[in-house]
Formats: structure tokens, sequence, C-alpha cells
């Protein structure tokens, strides 16, 4: 069995080389990216804390998430890119989902855990993912498999250190934990990590596959939206939820401005995922615990008050966390590794009659299908023009709500995550034209 690279029998070993690592730079640049953005999409959410009902939270964000995740596909790709994918892998509709339906849960548990235990020690506790990515990355693809006792201790190491950094940091912030139902809250971040961790297999089956990312997302966001429909209205009843909405109308904006934050973070994870693994992409990912803290510190005062030993827990723990992150960042697939994606790869190919050549290409982020350069189509502007309609109506009802708020910091963060998105949107189409 040969690696992924090799397989397409396009490129020579020196090249082969040079490509994997120039993906492995790609992939950190994903991760770190898309830190910032699931970070930054986190803010809304403390609107719970002015009374707005979690589920309503949720399901505003979900629809957000909803229009993003076909409006931006149809612009960077277009509609008959995302079919023709489809049409290669149908298998992959029911696992993406099924990934909708897990995230959609995880989402509302987390903001249960804002509500109960506030957001700067809700983060740590469901990022607690990275170590069940590692997990389900080694036994289901192969991953880390012949690394090597050093990519191991990068790997491992670095999750683990992020994850006593993040704690830290929850200890740090425990004092802004409203009172009452900080037990609930906890167990709600821990169920909202264990799904979130397991949620990333149909990730990496999808990729494995060779579908590109921006086609995985469309119809992950079915089981996003059914599921969270669902469970909002058999929770609080057409009635209920109707006056929640009406009396939030004001604030929806913002919600459904958190749901579209976090799509773009979600698709740079995605890349990540695809070109480092989930062993790797999403500990990198997590680092979202940091622009967390800084959302929840710097934006909202959630440590305002505190003495200076808290202040000194929360560097510390920042420190630990970017210690990890490099760790991680530094621990490239080795030849031997590849050996063992490469025959995950063959494997999925093999149950579910692929061409093993497209996907092997695909994995090495080839532009090898006509369809992703095609022109765009009046179904994809009418897409784009549908979702911003809607985003400008509800932002014409939007008001600031009454939350303690630091303009120029959010601004300074604002502008710092735009200069990511630039810059790994730039690099990410120069180097595989967003495959």
């Amino acid at each position: 069995m040969q690696p992924a690279a090799a397989m397409s029998g396009s490129e020579s070993p020196v090249r082969d080389h040079w490509r994997a690592k120039k993906l492995h730079a790609l992939g950190v640049l994903c991760g770190f990216t898309a830190g910032a953005w699931l970070g930054t999409a986190e803010a809304p959410t403390k609107l719970v804390s002015i009374g707005v009902s979690p589920l309503v939270i949720s399901l505003i964000m979900v629809i957000g998430v909803f229009l993003a995740r076909w409006s931006l596909p149809a612009l960077i790709l277009g509609t008959s890119s995302i079919r023709a994918d489809v049409e290669r892998s149908p298998h992959l509709i029911v696992w993406a989902l099924l990934a909708g339906c897990m995230w959609a849960v995880a989402n509302t548990l987390t903001i249960f855990a804002i509500r109960d235990i506030g957001l700067s020690i809700a983060f740590p506790l469901w990022n607690s993912n990275s170590l069940l990515g590692i997990f389900w990355g080694f036994v289901f693809f192969r991953e880390l498999r012949n690394a090597g006792w050093r990519r191991w201790t990068g790997v491992l190491g670095g999750a683990l250190i992020m994850c006593a950094g993040a704690t830290l940091l929850a200890i740090a912030s425990s004092t802004q934990a409203p009172a009452g139902h900080s037990l609930r809250g906890v167990w709600a971040a821990l169920g909202a990590g264990i799904l979130w961790g397991t949620m990333y297999i149909p990730y990496r089956k999808a990729y494995l596959s060779g579908m590109n990312p921006l086609s995985f997302v469309t119809f992950f966001t079915f089981g996003e939206l059914g599921m969270m429909a669902t469970l909002t209205v058999s929770y609080l009843g057409p009635a209920v939820l109707w006056h929640e909405l009406v009396g939030a109308r004001g604030v929806l904006f913002w919600l459904m401005a958190g749901g579209f934050i976090w799509v773009i973070g979600d698709l740079f994870q995605q890349y990540a995922a695809k070109y480092l693994g989930i062993s790797r992409g999403i500990p990198l990912s997590n680092s979202n615990q940091l622009w967390g803290l800084l959302w929840g510190i710097f934006v909202f005062g959630e440590l305002h008050g505190s003495g200076a030993s808290t202040y000194m827990q929360v560097i510390g723990g920042s420190l630990l966390m970017m210690l990890g992150v490099a760790a991680i960042a530094f621990s490239s697939a080795t030849g031997a590794e590849q050996v063992q994606w490469a025959a995950a790869t063959q494997r999925e190919c093999q149950r579910y009659g692929m061409d093993s050549r497209f996907v092997a290409a695909r994995m090495q982020g080839e532009d090898v299908s006509a369809e992703t350069r095609g022109r765009r189509r009046p179904l994809d502007w009418i897409v784009v023009a549908v979702a911003t309609s809607i985003f400008v109506f509800f932002a014409s009802l939007a008001h600031a709500p009454s939350l303690p708020f630091n303009g120029p910091i959010a601004a300074f963060l604002s502008v710092a995550i735009l200069i990511l998105l630039v810059v790994c949107g730039f690099t990410l189409w120069r180097t595989t034209r967003f495959n």
C-alpha cells in the first residue's frame, strides 16, 4: 500500500514530500483560524444571561447556520459542484445528517452550560472533545499508527497540556459561575464535548471518500435544522416558541450572525480535519478556548473585580494552552503514518465502490473535477440573494442588547479574525482551490 499522494500517480516522491509539508502547514493555519472564528461565534450566546431561552438561542443560531451553509458553498464552488460530489458519494448524506443532529444537541447543551456556569468555565469542559477526537482517529481511521513516540508525545501530550491549561482557566474563572445549577452546567458542557468529539467521525469519513468540505456541510445542516426544530417545538410548544421569538425579535439578528460566524470557523475546521486528521485538527481548532476567554474577559467583563492571583492563573492557563497547540502543530504525520492513512482511504473506496485515484487526488487538495471550475448558475445567485435578504431583514429589527460590552476591544478582536480569514482563505485557495 502506498501513501495517498503516491496513489494518484501524478507526482514524484520528492514533490510528494513537499506537498505533504505544504498541506500540513495549511492544515495548521486552518486550525488556528477555525479556533478564532469558533471562539468568536460563542459571543452571542451570552444573550442567555438576559433571559432569552437557550432553546430559542440555539434554534436561531441554527437558522443562521443553515443560511450560511448553503450560501457560502454556492458562492465559492456553485451548486453544480455540490451535486456532483453527492452523486459520487451518496452514502455520505446519511452520515452528514447524523452529524448535523449531533451538532444541534451539542450546541443546545453548550448554551445551557453557559447559562449555568458561564462562558469562561464551559469552554474548557466541552473542549475535552480533543481527547475523544484523538481516540476516534486512532481507532477508526488509522491516525497516529506507526507515527513514532515523538509524534504520539506531541499530539497526545499537547492535547493533555491544553486540557490542563483549560482547567486552570476554569479554576481562575470559577468565581464568576452563576449560583444554583453549577453541577447541571458541568454535565451539559461535558455532554456537548462527547457529542462534538463523536461528530468528527462523519467528518473524517467524508474526506477519506474525497468529498469537498464545502459540499459536506450543505447536507450536514439539514440534520442540524431538523433536530433543533424538533427539540424546540417539543420542549416549548408552538405557542410558547412564538411568544419567545416575538419577545426576542430585537436580538435575533445577533444570534443568526453568531451562526454565520460559526460556519466560517467550522469550514476551516473541516479543512484542518481533512489535511491533518481529526487527531490533530480538532485539538488545534480548540484553541477557540483562548478566543472565548478574550471575549468573555475583555469584552463582557466576566472577571471584573477579580484579584491579581486570578489573572495570574488566567495567564498561566493561556500559556499552557499555547504550548499544547505548538506541540500539536509541529507533530506532522510521517511517511509511515501516511501509509496507514492511505490504507484507511482504500478501505472506504472498496466499501463504497469509489475511484481510489480520484479520492487520493482529492485528499491531496488537487483540482480534479471540472465542475469546481464552472461558472455560477442563476440558482447559485438566488441562494445567495435569499440568504442575504433574510439577514438584512433581521438586521433592520436589531438593537443592542443590555449587556456589559467593551466596543473598542470587540472591534480589535473582529479585525484580528478578519485578517486571519483573508490570510487563510487566500492560502487555501492558492494551495488547493478550496478542494
